[in-house]
């Protein structure tokens, strides 16, 4: 008799090679190099439970660009293997041809050139007829949101996250689990959770004072779906209290928590769910340590790190799914759940391409009310770009680029930082800067721009610091984020030293000079976790700049020198 465990894998084998996983029909999309509705939605229904993932929006409701990173450096174990792999090697990977839509929406190459055929990507609207068309197929299908959902836009911002609450209540999830949304404050956070419709979970999520379960997010939740028991088990994002201000949030902590993790699975299992999902905000590396570590898992539905992959991935008997961010993607996951086990799985990654997905009426008009009060601010145009304007990758991003230009001038200082989030869709060469454009790359609830004067040694220290969350070959310790970005400054990095070895070569840009440890220099940044930073804000900071200099344009950096890589 053929064990579960090579029946998943011939039923994955099989999926691939006839494309049930999506990925099959998407290709012969590419070679066609036109698109339809009908197409992006094709799916051959499976099994008896429908999952559909959305994770990382981050407060975008209408289509933007957004462009996937160029530099994506694993480390360990998972160094050379998805998703630290992009461009080519990845066009490579999953056999996608060059200018296809699949090598748009995955990949960076030619970015400005195919943007202008395949246009923008995401918009909620689109989103909500991407879910109700599975829901038309599968009426049950649960939908799960992975969390940075409240956070990352200037009607989010001033809004509190209402815009976001609101849309999304419309869209009717069955559950989410959180990160971003907890730097509205745990008073806003506690208020939004106690009214929301549906499952606000963490299985992390603990009381810091008595160090147990918090009661207001839920560790699990069941769903009785196709004639199964589902169980959905939250997982907040680790280290919350460490890449995010804690003062914002002191009543929680949160962590990995893989033992209670383990717990829970048992408990559930026990209390008789056939099939257990994790809906994780950890990042993709650490929910594969966590697959592998956690046993009883059959589908982790990873956020965090904003990859996006066209298959799964498994660790043992757990299937990896990456959905991507921006509302740029929508996961579609069909399993075969019989006699109490998961018996194979099928799945695709629905590219949202906003000029083919025909927008949600409803939906749309809902985003609209939202955004109305703010028209006028959201759309003036502040300056235009020469350059592409873009944020991922784990050392370079030219939104960064120029957010540093801007603290070197407007705040005068030596040297600049910008913090490596990934969040933030991107501008193409030509187009207008509007104020809205800016603060889809800014906005967040602890945005001041400090000036201060640190030593040299304290320079390297940072960046010793923040190279260690992202390239300690443990992934319980990275924290998901890319390197913090310097203006002014730069630098050589090792990234196979261990902590406190991987930075030298430090050097003052506008004299050359090697960065004295013993000095002190004047430096300007944003998004300090300290409570009580003092400065403007840094939208504002950034709109000064780009108004007085009309058309930006960002020369290539080539100020970090990565070896080991």
């Amino acid at each position: 008799m053929i064990s579960r465990r090579d029946f998943l894998q011939v039923s994955m084998a099989a999926s691939a090679l006839v494309g049930a996983s999506g990925f099959g029909n998407w290709g012969r999309l590419a070679a066609q190099q036109s698109l339809t509705q009908d197409q992006l939605l094709q799916f051959d229904t499976f099994g008896n439970i429908s999952l559909i993932h959305i994770t990382d929006i981050h407060a975008q409701l209408k289509p933007i660009y957004f462009r996937e990173p160029s530099v994506n450096l694993g480390v360990g174990g998972n160094k050379g293997h998805v998703p630290h792999v992009t461009g080519a090697d990845f066009r490579k990977a999953y056999g996608i041809a060059d200018g296809s839509p699949s090598a748009y929406a995955l990949t960076h190459d030619d970015f400005s050139s195919l943007a202008q055929g395949y246009g923008r990507v995401g918009g909620m609207d689109r989103v909500a007829t991407v879910i109700n068309a599975i829901r038309a197929d599968r009426p049950d299908a649960l939908l799960l949101d992975g969390g940075d959902t409240w956070h990352g836009s200037y009607t989010c911002h001033q809004t509190a996250g209402q815009d976001m609450v609101n849309v999304m209540n419309a869209l009717k999830p069955d559950a989410m689990t959180f990160h971003w949304e907890f730097t509205l404050g745990s008073d806003r956070v506690n208020e939004i959770v106690e009214g929301l419709p549906f499952a606000a979970l963490g299985q992390n999520i603990f009381d810091s004072e008595w160090d147990e379960p918090a009661e207001l997010f839920k560790p699990y939740k069941f769903f009785e779906r196709g004639g199964a028991k589902v169980a959905v088990i939250g997982q907040a994002f680790p280290y919350m209290p460490i890449a995010n201000p804690g003062w914002m949030f002191p009543e929680y902590s949160f962590g990995i928590r893989d033992e209670h993790m383990q717990e829970m699975v048992d408990e559930v299992r026990a209390a008789g769910a056939d099939v257990v999902v994790v809906l994780s905000h950890n990042g993709f590396d650490v929910d594969k340590k966590m697959a592998g570590v956690v046993t009883g898992i059959d589908v982790i539905l990873s956020g965090h790190t904003h990859d996006a992959l066209p298959e799964p991935v498994l660790v043992g008997k757990t299937h990896i799914i990456a959905s991507g961010s921006n509302g740029k993607f929508v996961s579609r996951v069909d399993l075969d759940v019989r006699d109490g086990q998961m018996m194979g799985i099928r799945h695709k990654l629905i590219p949202i391409f906003s000029d083919v997905i025909a927008p949600d009426p409803v939906i749309s008009k809902l985003i609209d009310e939202q955004r109305a009060p703010y028209a006028d601010q959201l759309s003036e145009v502040i300056g235009k770009t020469d350059s592409l304007l873009y944020r991922r990758g784990n050392f370079n991003g030219t939104w960064d680029d120029l957010i540093c230009d801007a603290l070197l001038s407007e705040r005068e200082a030596d040297i600049a930082m910008s913090p490596g989030v990934r969040w933030g869709p991107s501008l193409n060469p030509g187009d207008d800067i509007t104020r809205e454009d800016i603060w889809n790359v800014t906005s967040m609830s602890y945005g001041a721009a400090y000036r201060s004067e640190m030593t040299g040694e304290f320079i390297k220290v940072i960046l010793e610091d923040v190279a260690d969350n992202i390239f300690n070959p443990d992934p319980y310790y990275q924290q998901g984020g890319d390197m913090v970005r310097i203006g002014g400054m730069g630098y050589r990095i090792d990234i196979t030293k261990p902590q406190g070895e991987r930075i030298s070569e430090m050097t003052l840009l506008k004299t050359g000079e090697k960065i004295d440890a013993s000095k002190s220099y004047v430096v300007s940044g944003w998004a300090s976790v300290n409570e009580g930073t003092e400065g403007p804000m840094i939208w504002d900071v950034v709109e000064d700049h780009i108004r007085k200099q009309g058309t930006v344009s960002v020369t290539p950096n080539t100020s970090v020198n990565v070896v080991g890589a």
